[in-house]
């Protein structure tokens, strides 16, 4: 009973190997997708615009506090050291409003970030669904990103990459 009961044990385990060995694996690379989606260039624009009138708007207290310190600078002398401190301390609170700014506009969690999220959003959703049909389609058992960070795949056979099925099912043709 002992012999036939390890011969099953050793049937199960050599059934269970060759369905993983049978798995097949790809990979696509979402820059790649990205990049040729017309979606994503809308996007990118307006992130740049946004961008841009933050940037300006920072600039704009950067130049107020250089012409703070500049204005006190010529004017140290025939000041007392009481204005000289209140005018010292102006220059602070708005370097302190910069920094708070650009914390809040560009920091790690910010306004910046925080759009580029809500409009990628609903393009990563649509790329997802696509990739996701893709791996169905074709029974891949993996699907790799080849642009995640960080990126384990070091070589990739271009046989196995299955971003231009991805396009495909997105609608996009490639325009090389």
């Amino acid at each position: 009973m002992d012999k036939s009961l390890k011969i099953v044990f050793l049937l199960l385990i050599m059934l269970s190997a060759s369905n993983l060995a049978a798995q097949k694996i790809g990979y696509i690379d979402s820059e790649y997708i990205l990049n040729k989606h017309p979606d994503y260039k809308v996007v990118q624009q307006e992130l740049e615009n946004i961008s841009a009138e933050w940037k300006k708007q920072a600039q704009g207290l950067d130049k107020e506090i250089k012409d703070l310190s500049t204005l006190l600078k010529a004017e140290e002398v025939l000041l007392t050291e009481e204005m000289y401190q209140q005018r010292l301390e102006l220059i602070k609170l708005k370097q302190k409003e910069s920094q708070e700014f650009n914390s809040r506009i560009f920091g790690i969690n910010g306004q910046y970030f925080q759009k580029q999220a809500e409009l990628l959003q609903p393009l990563q959703s649509k790329i997802y669904d696509a990739i996701e049909r893709v791996t169905r389609r074709n029974n891949l058992g993996m699907l790799f990103d080849k642009a995640a960070d960080p990126s384990a795949i070091i070589w990739t056979d271009p046989r196995h990459d299955y971003s231009e099925f991805v396009l495909e099912e997105l609608g996009i043709e490639d325009n090389k």
